[in-house]
């Protein structure tokens, strides 16, 4: 793959740190509902080591995934990893052996999450830790995270954290945060139909920081999905490589993490890469979420 293919580079602000903008999220290597080992632990490795190879040199990971599961993969994969290769994992969640999600905030919590992921991962610092906010399943809360951002900012300072990104956010929250440190990435959830974060994109790329989606294909209906559907039957595509090539096209800042436990299916969402939208089937992708925006008044 060219880095054209991969949606061309982007520098993480105030960093050496340079990555292809569409990179691998490893969240489903492990087992079902993100527990335990992958059912097929070869293909695992296979995804990731096919992903390198093809040029994505952004991996995002949490070692509260499996728990540990993704990034002990990660490590028996890729170690010693290659030159250029930035891998991001977050903080701010635990899986006891129920198997909930619970938050894991206090300064003991962040602290040993850290280590877990330097372990785990085998390195010595870690290029880019976010702190991933406990929201509701609507979405961000407000709220201080002024504590949370502080710990990880005095990590940074010990040199166990380059670098340091936020997650699941609202403007202010950044904004409380951007007063304490450098943040060089913020990770919401946005897609072709749910847009609630436009203002908070555009405030990023003028600052030159990463905005990074997850759930680039949640929370469609199925009015939204047929329109969707109709565009990637014109380009020949798959509605998955469609919406991704769209948030390509949606700002600069943007970059991808689409996950698969599947090589088939990795290479199909690293082909959005060579997508071309033209202006008609961008402006019905845009009516995707005016429409959803109609629905809901």
């Amino acid at each position: 793959m060219s880095e054209a293919t991969l949606g061309s580079r982007f520098t993480f602000p105030g960093t050496s740190l340079t990555v292809q903008r569409i990179g691998y999220g490893a969240m489903q290597l492990a087992g079902p509902g993100v527990w335990g080992p992958p059912r097929d632990p070869d293909g695992a490795v296979a995804v990731l080591r096919e992903a390198v190879a093809a040029g994505v040199n952004h991996i995002d990971t949490a070692d509260f995934y499996g728990p540990h599961v993704t990034n002990q993969i990660i490590r028996q994969a890729l170690h010693p990893y290659p030159t250029g290769l930035v891998i991001v994992t977050k903080l701010g969640a635990r899986r006891p052996p129920d198997k909930s999600w619970q938050p894991a905030i206090s300064p003991q919590h962040l602290t040993a999450g850290v280590h877990d992921n330097l372990r785990n991962l085998g390195l010595d610092a870690l290029d880019i830790v976010n702190y991933r906010v406990m929201g509701s399943v609507h979405g961000p809360e407000e709220g201080s995270i002024a504590e949370q951002v502080t710990v990880l900012a005095d990590l940074r300072r010990k040199g166990l954290v380059r670098h340091i990104g936020l997650s699941n956010v609202t403007a202010a929250q950044m904004a409380e945060a951007q007063a304490i440190t450098d943040v060089v990435c913020v990770q919401n959830n946005y897609n072709l139909a749910h847009r609630g974060d436009d203002a908070l994109i555009d405030d990023l790329a003028r600052q030159g920081i990463a905005y990074v989606p997850f759930f680039p294909l949640g929370g469609f209906s199925p009015l939204q999905s047929s329109t969707l559907s109709a565009v990637a039957g014109r380009l020949g595509a798959t509605p998955m490589q469609v919406a991704l090539a769209w948030l390509l096209h949606r700002s600069p800042n943007i970059l991808l993490i689409p996950g698969t436990s599947s090589v088939t299916h990795l290479r199909e969402n690293l082909a959005a890469g060579r997508l071309t939208l033209a202006p008609q089937s961008l402006a019905e992708l845009d009516g995707i979420a005016a429409a959803a925006a109609e629905v809901k008044h």
